[in-house]
Protein backbone atom coordinates (compact mmCIF):
# COMPACT_ATOMS: atom_id res chain seq x y z
CA UNK A 1 0.00 0.00 0.00
CA UNK A 2 1.19 3.49 -0.82
CA UNK A 3 0.97 6.03 1.99
CA UNK A 4 0.17 9.71 1.62
CA UNK A 5 2.55 12.44 2.77
CA UNK A 6 0.27 13.02 5.78
CA UNK A 7 0.39 9.35 6.72
CA UNK A 8 4.16 9.24 6.41
CA UNK A 9 4.40 12.33 8.61
CA UNK A 10 2.53 10.44 11.34
CA UNK A 11 4.83 7.45 10.90
CA UNK A 12 7.78 9.81 11.20
CA UNK A 13 6.43 10.89 14.61
CA UNK A 14 6.13 7.27 15.70
CA UNK A 15 9.62 6.63 14.39
CA UNK A 16 11.08 9.40 16.51
CA UNK A 17 9.54 7.83 19.61
CA UNK A 18 11.13 4.51 18.65
CA UNK A 19 14.48 6.24 18.17
CA UNK A 20 14.17 7.72 21.66
CA UNK A 21 13.37 4.26 23.04
CA UNK A 22 16.55 3.02 21.37
CA UNK A 23 18.67 5.75 22.91
CA UNK A 24 17.22 5.22 26.39
CA UNK A 25 17.55 1.44 26.39
CA UNK A 26 21.04 1.57 24.89
CA UNK A 27 22.12 3.84 27.74
CA UNK A 28 20.56 1.50 30.32
CA UNK A 29 21.98 -1.74 28.90
CA UNK A 30 25.00 -2.07 31.16
CA UNK A 31 26.40 -5.03 33.09
CA UNK A 32 24.12 -5.74 36.05
CA UNK A 33 20.94 -4.42 34.43
CA UNK A 34 18.05 -6.81 33.88
CA UNK A 35 16.07 -7.00 30.69
CA UNK A 36 12.94 -6.16 32.71
CA UNK A 37 14.62 -2.88 33.67
CA UNK A 38 15.20 -2.12 29.99
CA UNK A 39 11.50 -2.68 29.37
CA UNK A 40 10.64 -0.22 32.15
CA UNK A 41 12.92 2.39 30.57
CA UNK A 42 11.16 1.95 27.22
CA UNK A 43 7.71 2.17 28.86
CA UNK A 44 8.73 5.49 30.39
CA UNK A 45 9.56 6.89 26.95
CA UNK A 46 6.19 5.80 25.57
CA UNK A 47 4.38 7.34 28.52
CA UNK A 48 6.24 10.65 28.29
CA UNK A 49 5.61 10.92 24.55
CA UNK A 50 1.95 9.94 24.74
CA UNK A 51 2.54 7.00 22.40
CA UNK A 52 1.15 3.48 22.57
CA UNK A 53 3.06 0.24 22.38
CA UNK A 54 2.47 -1.97 19.35
CA UNK A 55 4.22 -4.90 21.07
CA UNK A 56 2.35 -5.02 24.39
CA UNK A 57 -0.47 -7.61 24.20
CA UNK A 58 0.25 -8.32 20.52
CA UNK A 59 -0.93 -11.94 20.37
CA UNK A 60 -0.38 -11.97 24.12
CA UNK A 61 3.17 -10.58 24.19
CA UNK A 62 3.70 -9.23 27.74
CA UNK A 63 6.16 -6.34 27.21
CA UNK A 64 6.80 -3.17 25.19
CA UNK A 65 10.17 -4.30 23.83
CA UNK A 66 11.83 -7.56 22.84
CA UNK A 67 15.19 -8.31 24.48
CA UNK A 68 17.21 -11.09 22.87
CA UNK A 69 20.69 -11.79 24.31
CA UNK A 70 23.53 -13.74 22.71
CA UNK A 71 22.14 -16.79 20.82
CA UNK A 72 18.56 -15.48 20.96
CA UNK A 73 17.58 -14.16 17.54
CA UNK A 74 14.29 -12.33 18.14
CA UNK A 75 11.19 -11.99 20.34
CA UNK A 76 12.88 -12.42 23.71
CA UNK A 77 10.61 -11.55 26.65
CA UNK A 78 12.09 -9.05 29.14
CA UNK A 79 12.48 -10.50 32.61
CA UNK A 80 15.08 -11.41 35.25
CA UNK A 81 17.97 -12.00 32.83
CA UNK A 82 20.97 -10.00 34.09
CA UNK A 83 23.28 -8.51 31.46
CA UNK A 84 26.93 -9.49 31.85
CA UNK A 85 30.15 -8.10 30.46
CA UNK A 86 30.73 -9.73 27.07
CA UNK A 87 27.06 -10.27 26.24
CA UNK A 88 25.46 -8.94 23.11
CA UNK A 89 21.79 -8.01 23.19
CA UNK A 90 19.21 -7.22 20.52
CA UNK A 91 16.55 -4.71 21.53
CA UNK A 92 13.45 -4.34 19.34
CA UNK A 93 11.14 -1.37 19.97
CA UNK A 94 7.85 -0.15 18.53
CA UNK A 95 5.41 2.73 18.97
CA UNK A 96 2.04 3.91 17.67
CA UNK A 97 1.30 7.61 17.18
CA UNK A 98 -2.04 8.79 15.78
CA UNK A 99 -2.76 5.24 14.62
CA UNK A 100 0.49 4.76 12.68
CA UNK A 101 3.37 2.45 13.56
CA UNK A 102 7.13 2.64 13.88
CA UNK A 103 9.32 -0.44 14.41
CA UNK A 104 13.09 -0.72 14.73
CA UNK A 105 15.76 -2.84 16.41
CA UNK A 106 19.48 -2.81 17.14
CA UNK A 107 22.10 -5.11 18.62
CA UNK A 108 24.77 -3.82 20.96
CA UNK A 109 27.76 -5.02 22.93
CA UNK A 110 27.55 -5.07 26.72
CA UNK A 111 31.02 -3.91 27.70
CA UNK A 112 33.90 -5.59 25.90
CA UNK A 113 32.93 -8.42 23.56
CA UNK A 114 34.78 -10.97 21.45
CA UNK A 115 36.03 -10.09 17.96
CA UNK A 116 33.46 -12.54 16.58
CA UNK A 117 30.61 -10.76 18.37
CA UNK A 118 31.84 -7.33 17.32
CA UNK A 119 32.17 -8.47 13.71
CA UNK A 120 28.70 -9.98 13.72
CA UNK A 121 27.14 -6.76 15.01
CA UNK A 122 29.02 -4.62 12.48
CA UNK A 123 28.15 -6.91 9.58
CA UNK A 124 24.47 -7.13 10.47
CA UNK A 125 24.12 -3.35 10.67
CA UNK A 126 25.97 -2.98 7.39
CA UNK A 127 23.65 -5.54 5.79
CA UNK A 128 20.66 -3.50 6.96
CA UNK A 129 21.94 -0.36 5.25
CA UNK A 130 22.75 -2.30 2.09
CA UNK A 131 19.14 -3.50 2.05
CA UNK A 132 17.75 -0.03 2.78
CA UNK A 133 19.68 1.37 -0.18
CA UNK A 134 17.60 -0.83 -2.51
CA UNK A 135 14.32 0.87 -1.49
CA UNK A 136 14.04 3.13 -4.52
CA UNK A 137 11.18 3.57 -7.00
CA UNK A 138 11.50 1.12 -9.88
CA UNK A 139 13.55 -1.44 -7.97
CA UNK A 140 12.11 -4.80 -6.95
CA UNK A 141 11.45 -5.50 -3.27
CA UNK A 142 13.46 -8.70 -3.11
CA UNK A 143 16.62 -6.82 -4.10
CA UNK A 144 16.61 -5.84 -0.42
CA UNK A 145 17.16 -9.45 0.60
CA UNK A 146 19.75 -10.02 -2.10
CA UNK A 147 21.79 -7.11 -0.74
CA UNK A 148 21.44 -8.26 2.88
CA UNK A 149 22.47 -11.80 2.01
CA UNK A 150 25.50 -10.70 0.00
CA UNK A 151 26.89 -8.61 2.87
CA UNK A 152 26.24 -11.23 5.55
CA UNK A 153 27.58 -14.22 3.65
CA UNK A 154 30.65 -12.35 2.38
CA UNK A 155 31.65 -11.98 6.04
CA UNK A 156 31.15 -15.70 6.71
CA UNK A 157 27.80 -15.40 8.48
CA UNK A 158 24.34 -16.77 7.65
CA UNK A 159 20.91 -15.17 7.23
CA UNK A 160 17.80 -16.41 9.05
CA UNK A 161 15.05 -17.54 6.64
CA UNK A 162 12.02 -18.14 8.90
CA UNK A 163 11.65 -14.56 10.15
CA UNK A 164 11.49 -11.60 7.77
CA UNK A 165 10.70 -7.92 7.42
CA UNK A 166 7.34 -6.53 6.39
CA UNK A 167 5.31 -3.63 5.14
CA UNK A 168 4.07 -1.37 7.94
CA UNK A 169 1.49 1.39 8.39
CA UNK A 170 -1.77 1.27 10.34
CA UNK A 171 -0.76 -2.22 11.46
CA UNK A 172 2.68 -3.32 12.57
CA UNK A 173 2.82 -6.28 10.19
CA UNK A 174 1.38 -5.73 6.73
CA UNK A 175 1.90 -7.44 3.40
CA UNK A 176 4.14 -7.92 1.53
CA UNK A 177 6.87 -9.58 3.54
CA UNK A 178 10.50 -8.56 3.03
CA UNK A 179 12.85 -11.57 2.94
CA UNK A 180 16.42 -11.02 4.13
CA UNK A 181 17.73 -13.30 1.38
CA UNK A 182 17.21 -13.72 -2.36
CA UNK A 183 14.10 -15.93 -2.74
CA UNK A 184 14.57 -16.45 -6.48
CA UNK A 185 12.15 -13.81 -7.77
CA UNK A 186 12.27 -10.02 -7.86
CA UNK A 187 9.07 -9.44 -5.97
CA UNK A 188 6.81 -6.38 -6.23
CA UNK A 189 7.96 -3.22 -7.98
CA UNK A 190 8.68 -0.40 -5.54
CA UNK A 191 6.74 2.85 -5.72
CA UNK A 192 7.01 6.10 -3.81
CA UNK A 193 4.82 6.02 -0.70
CA UNK A 194 5.43 2.40 0.19
CA UNK A 195 6.78 1.87 3.73
CA UNK A 196 8.68 -1.19 4.94
CA UNK A 197 10.37 -2.50 8.06
CA UNK A 198 13.63 -4.08 6.93
CA UNK A 199 15.15 -6.31 9.61
CA UNK A 200 18.06 -8.63 8.87
CA UNK A 201 18.74 -11.37 11.43
CA UNK A 202 22.24 -12.72 10.97
CA UNK A 203 23.78 -15.74 12.73
CA UNK A 204 27.42 -16.51 13.43
CA UNK A 205 26.75 -20.19 12.66
CA UNK A 206 23.91 -22.03 10.93
CA UNK A 207 20.79 -20.13 9.80
CA UNK A 208 18.58 -22.74 11.53
CA UNK A 209 16.33 -21.58 14.39
CA UNK A 210 14.52 -23.05 17.38
CA UNK A 211 11.45 -21.73 19.21
CA UNK A 212 11.60 -21.94 23.01
CA UNK A 213 8.81 -23.24 25.23
CA UNK A 214 7.57 -19.72 26.05
CA UNK A 215 6.19 -19.61 22.50
CA UNK A 216 8.04 -16.39 21.67
CA UNK A 217 11.80 -16.56 22.11
CA UNK A 218 13.65 -17.75 19.00
CA UNK A 219 17.24 -18.96 19.35
CA UNK A 220 19.87 -20.29 16.99
CA UNK A 221 19.62 -24.05 16.65
CA UNK A 222 23.38 -24.48 17.15
CA UNK A 223 23.79 -22.02 20.03
CA UNK A 224 25.82 -19.55 17.94
CA UNK A 225 25.48 -15.79 18.42
CA UNK A 226 22.86 -13.81 16.48
CA UNK A 227 22.36 -10.11 15.73
CA UNK A 228 19.30 -8.17 14.56
CA UNK A 229 18.95 -4.66 13.13
CA UNK A 230 15.79 -2.98 11.83
CA UNK A 231 14.49 0.36 10.60
CA UNK A 232 11.17 1.59 9.22
CA UNK A 233 11.74 3.15 5.80
CA UNK A 234 9.60 5.09 3.33
CA UNK A 235 10.24 4.78 -0.39
CA UNK A 236 10.41 8.31 -1.84
CA UNK A 237 11.21 9.78 -5.26
CA UNK A 238 14.51 10.93 -3.73
CA UNK A 239 15.37 7.50 -2.36
CA UNK A 240 14.81 5.75 0.97
CA UNK A 241 13.83 7.85 4.01
CA UNK A 242 14.53 6.14 7.34
CA UNK A 243 11.67 7.09 9.66
CA UNK A 244 13.11 5.59 12.85
CA UNK A 245 16.17 7.81 13.18
CA UNK A 246 16.30 10.61 15.80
Amino acid sequence: MRRTAEEIAKMRKAGRVVAEMHAATREAAKPGATTAELDAVARDVLDRRGARSNFLNYRGFPAVICTSPNDMIVHGIPGPYVLEEGDIISIDCGAIVEGYHGDAAFTMAVGEVSPLAAGLIETTERSLWAGIDQLRPGNRLHEVGRAVQQVAEAAGFSVVREYVGHAIGTAMHEEPQVPNYWPGTGGPALKAGMVFAVEPMVNAGSPATRLLEDGWSVVTADGALSAHFEHTIAVTEDGPEVLTLP
